[in-house]
């Protein structure tokens, strides 16, 4: 088998052949399909091998000390033998990784041949073919789990334990000092334990990462803003716990920990760096220091690693498996997400590149995975299914008098880009606006004339008299307003998106199936766009396949956004790519088939491929990095010796044989909600179909899904059409 291994003395990297290890009592023989390279404590390991000899001292000055100990003991020549023999010998690298049990050794009867388990140890989940691991150092792997993401089980293990030594509480306020892999992960368990956590660190990037993944604030260390969002969210006292999680010979993290932890605070050390504690300004607060070791209590323990010896329960409540196998259900049960912290994922083969890439500079990373060789490419989903529309169509009847239409929702979308183009709309009448707060219905009233406004949806379903129901929520609750308006029988108009997994949109189908209510639109408004619309008809009719290019110019949100808030309302594209692929599928006249995806480290900036039935693709660079100044939307059409080009929805033109410019638009840009809402409203009025067929609109939900199951997977999704 294969196995990364380090030669301490030259800092030599290599991918050997090695004998396969044994099955011993006790344990289990494990065929590694992911395993996670920790780019802390790693790569300081890598780095230090590169050192010169007085580079190594001076890095380690407990093994300088425990060096002269044997020389006072053994003697000069005997000790650097000892020391030379040991520094010029292959050592190995890793200890978190993902795996298919191929043999259970004797005394094991908690898992069998062919389950998956996450394993533990520096010594026991090597970057290596096959390991062999004691009982205590695994956990079986939730089903449903990817292996990849069961990958960062020992990591998730520190984090968690370091968590533990903080003993947060609701309502508590945690500052996290560092934000890499260790401190990424720290910042998801503190919310999900109820505190509110303000995070550090010098890389924007990383600080962005961490308030998707639910921190209140984050900034640079030397920034007053993290002492501000301290203040405002603590009421001057303070914060509650300090988690060290940064590295480095800096004492900049133990000086920042005292100044923002309220009196008799807690200051928990997780990562390796300096800790000349300031005497002074920890007396005086009289801060508890508490150390994290490492996975959780049973580490370092012989008798319990080695041998299998559980401690009991009822003394010790979370040890180091159990710390393992509670991350795994945690990551099962979506409390905690770690497919945005995935930088990059590389064959097994490419090892030695690897590090020296992440050494260098050249890649940088917050997580980096290997892939094993028998390991199949798609880890996650290699298909998502684009379900069928099934059922019997009720009959449409045409709608005497005005349509009466009711909002769900009064947020800012719906009042800048939707309501002013009802309000006085001949034939429309705005009936009864429905929020969770009575004073932003009363608000919405006021300002766009409803003639009722309540908290009470149930009640507005159960209106007869209402024609059409406008959900305009956050995006977690769109699927199941939608599936309750349709099953009350009313027309709905959907922000997008439809729905934020298979799940929702299959329960959206299941209400059409149920009622025989198909009345929906989805809010994908660009292909409504009077510019784009007469910029396609100049194009005509190609007969080969094309090729599309889209560029987004999303740009970074605003702190506090609750698009941000990824695990309860998905992703920012899974919120807004239906807008593109619905253009690029309009554009091109078919559904797309397949779906590649990729991310830059953070999944900040994203690339999509859409494969389409006649050959014709379209990508879409969905990018939040850009300057500001550069247009948001730009996009061009190629196909049969002609291009078309939309600048932002401002200018158009097609090139071709003959050419076509449009003169710059003397308003605002029209990204066709005026003409969306009205080509709704006529269905809804004269019972005709809707503006977008059900199946185009589940087509694209499909593909937005599909997009996130390729960045999980790293590799093309089929979309598998029901019939």
């Amino acid at each position: 088998m294969k196995q990364v291994v380090q030669n301490y003395k030259t800092g030599e990297l290599a991918v050997l052949d090695v004998p396969t290890p044994g099955c011993k009592p006790g344990g289990v023989l494990v065929r590694t399909s992911y395993s996670l390279i920790s780019t802390g404590t790693e790569l300081m390991k890598v780095s230090e091998a590169g050192m010169s000899m007085v580079g190594k001292a001076r890095s380690r000055p407990d093994q300088v000390a425990k060096v002269m100990q044997s020389v006072a003991t053994n003697g000069v020549p005997a000790t650097y033998r000892k020391v030379m023999g040991k520094l010029d010998s292959y050592t190995p690298l890793g200890y978190s990784l993902c795996g298919v049990v191929e043999q259970v050794g004797d005394g094991v009867d908690d898992v069998k041949v062919g389950d998956l388990v996450a394993c533990a140890g520096n010594e026991h989940a090597l970057h290596a073919e096959v390991n062999w691991v004691p009982r205590n150092l695994y956990a079986r792997v939730p089903d449903g789990l990817a292996p990849r993401h069961a990958a960062f089980g020992t990591v998730g293990s520190i984090a968690l334990q370091g968590v533990r030594q903080g003993e947060p509480r609701l309502g508590d306020v945690a500052l996290v000092i560092g934000l890499g892999l260790i401190g990424q992960l720290v910042v998801q368990l503190l919310t999900a334990s109820g505190a509110r956590v303000v995070g550090v660190d010098p890389d924007p990037a990383r600080c962005e990462l961490a308030e998707r993944l639910g921190a209140a604030a984050c900034g640079d260390p030397a920034s007053a803003a993290v002492e501000a969002a301290v203040a405002e969210l603590t009421d001057g006292h303070g914060v509650d716990q300090v988690y060290l999680a940064a590295g480095g010979a800096d004492n900049q993290p133990v000086e920042l920990a005292a100044r923002l932890c309220r009196d008799r605070g807690r200051v928990v050390d997780i990562g390796k760096c300096r800790l000349d504690l300031p005497w002074n300004a920890y007396y005086e607060k009289e801060l508890d220091v508490r150390f994290s070791r490492s996975y959780g209590p049973g580490r370092y323990d012989p008798e319990y690693e080695l041998e299998g010896r559980d401690y009991p329960i009822g003394y010790v409540r979370w040890t180091e498996r159990r710390n393992l196998a509670c991350f795994l259900d945690l990551l099962h049960r979506g409390r905690v997400d770690v497919e945005p912290l995935v930088s990059h994922i590389a064959g097994f083969d490419d090892a030695v590149e690897t590090y020296r890439s992440l050494k260098d500079g050249d890649l940088k990373a917050v997580a980096v995975l290997f892939r094993y060789p028998e390991q199949p490419v798609e880890a996650a989903a290699p298909e998502v299914a684009v379900p069928a529309v099934r059922g019997e169509r009720r009959p449409v009847r045409a709608v005497r008098g005005p349509v009466r239409l009711a909002f769900v929702g009064a947020g800012n979308y719906a009042t800048s880009m939707l309501l002013p183009h009802l309000v006085g709309r001949d034939g429309v009448e705005l009936s009864t606006v429905v929020t969770t707060t009575a004073l932003s219905a009363a608000n919405a009233r006021r300002k766009f004339g409803f003639a009722a406004a309540t908290t009470d949806l149930d009640a507005v379903l159960g209106d007869p008299s209402v024609d059409a129901v406008f959900v305009v929520t956050r995006h977690s609750s769109h699927a199941a307003l939608t599936r309750k308006a349709l099953l009350a029988g009313k027309a709905v108009f959907v922000e997008k998106p439809l729905a934020l997994s298979e799940e929702e949109l299959a329960g959206v189908l299941a209400a059409v199936e149920e009622s025989g209510n198909d009345r929906i639109q989805v809010g994908f408004n660009r292909r409504f766009a009077p510019l784009l619309q007469e910029a396609r008809r100049r194009f005509g009719t190609r007969t080969g396949p094309a090729s599309l290019r889209y560029l987004i110019n999303a740009g970074r949100l605003q702190h506090g956004s609750w698009y941000l808030r990824q695990t309860t309302e998905g992703s920012r594209f899974a919120g807004e790519g239906g807008h593109f692929i619905d253009t690029a599928s309009w554009l091109l006249g078919a559904d797309p088939v397949s779906v590649y995806a990729a991310a830059t480290p953070g999944n900040h900036d994203l690339q999509v491929v859409l494969g389409y039935p006649d050959g014709s693709t379209a990508t879409l660079s969905y990018v939040t990095t850009g300057a500001s100044a550069f247009p948001k939307e730009t996009l061009d059409l190629i196909a049969d010796g002609r291009v078309l080009k939309l600048d932002d929805f401002v200018r158009a033109s097609v090139h071709g044989p003959e050419r076509w410019v449009s003169s710059r638009l003397p308003k605002a840009r029209d990204k066709g909600q005026n003409a969306e809402l009205a080509a709704f409203v006529r269905a809804v009025r004269t019972g005709g179909p809707m503006p977008v067929p059900l199946e185009s609109l589940v087509a694209t939900t499909a593909a937005t899904l599909a997009v996130q199951a390729g960045l999980a997977s790293g590799a093309p999704v089929t979309l598998e059409r029901a019939r």
